[in-house]
């Protein structure tokens, strides 16, 4: 194993292990969802690319389920938002 792709996948599994302690921190009734959102888009989107960049199929399929998790999820947020609002 390449020491440069386990690096990079390690730096994918983090921005979505990131995601995740982010979200459980700034969730309530008076977040800011905008903010929230935006968080957590940029870190899934970097988690991705690590895990493309990281080149090992394995790395990359793993790097793009988790961070595709959260991509789904604020999605579904983004979606929740545009529904509570007039």
């Amino acid at each position: 194993m390449n020491n440069k792709s386990a690096t990079l996948w390690s730096f994918s599994v983090l921005t979505a292990l990131i995601s995740i302690v982010f979200f459980l921190i700034m969730r309530g009734p008076d977040v800011n969802t905008t903010l929230l959102a935006t968080v957590l888009t940029v870190l899934s989107v970097l988690g991705i690319a690590f895990a493309i960049v990281s080149k090992k199929l394995w790395f990359i399929v793993t790097g793009i389920i988790l961070n595709g998790a959260v991509l789904v999820f604020v999605g579904l947020v983004l979606f929740a938002i545009g529904m509570s609002e007039p």
